[in-house]
């Protein structure tokens, strides 16, 4: 469970989540805009301290208010990709991939390199990419360092429709190759239904549903506790 409170202008928000899910494919995140997405992102990331709760990963705890964890963002091992694609300006892609990786080439790289077919990129420097093209990069230098968990905040939203398809189809290929799992935010039910395996819906901070792309609820419903339980895992 996580369970976060902040006070904003209108008042105090309260993300209130309970689940336990495999780390394995892609797991879509949705909900309207002020359900949660961004904070839950934040908290997993490392960006958003919670107030209570627990978060682990593969068994490993990243936060637990009880045991007074909290893992730096560094520390989680956790890869994350925003919108806008950031990489540094003045490197090539070859050494925005490489960057954050130890410059450690070999099997993994090639194969990353190759599923988002980004290997005419890498002599170029980002101002002379494309959104899409700038995206993949993006992707790809995360993956560079081996995530336990690839964190992907509206990675085509920015991008117009045929590179948003080509870019989501880029991004299931990737993760076939490095079977690394991936939680992906988006406001558009078409990207999760064409990219996520199963798919959680926030609403006003807690779970209302986790179902698979189509909206058939699977077999575990979330459990939404009171604020006294904090046992939990992620």
């Amino acid at each position: 469970m996580i369970e976060l409170h902040l006070r904003h202008r209108q008042g105090m928000f309260r993300l209130h989540v309970d689940i336990e899910l495999e780390a394995e494919g892609i797991i879509g995140l949705i909900g309207r805009s002020g359900s949660g997405k961004s904070t839950l992102f934040n908290c997993l990331a490392g960006h958003t301290r919670p107030d209570r709760g627990c978060i682990s990963l593969n068994g490993r705890k990243l936060f637990d208010s009880t045991a007074s964890v909290n893992l730096s963002p560094a520390r989680r091992n956790i890869g994350v990709v925003f919108q806008d694609g950031l990489l540094f300006p003045h490197m090539t892609v070859e050494r925005n991939l490489f960057y954050g990786a130890g410059h450690k080439r070999g099997n993994f790289a090639a194969e990353v390199i190759d599923a988002l077919d980004i290997a005419p990129l890498l002599d170029r420097k980002p101002a002379r990419l494309s959104g899409g093209e700038r995206q993949r990069a993006a992707i790809g230098r995360a993956l560079m360092a081996r995530p336990d968990l690839l964190l992907l905040d509206e990675p085509v939203s920015a991008l117009d429709p045929g590179l948003k398809v080509r870019t989501l189809d880029l991004i299931a290929r990737v993760q076939q190759a490095t079977q690394t799992p991936m939680i992906y935010i988006s406001h558009g039910p078409e990207e999760v239904r064409r990219l996520c395996d199963r798919v959680i819906t926030l609403q006003n901070g807690e779970v209302a549903a986790i179902s698979d792309p189509d909206g058939r609820p699977l077999g575990h419903r979330p459990r939404l506790t009171t604020a006294e339980d904090l046992q939990c895992a992620m």
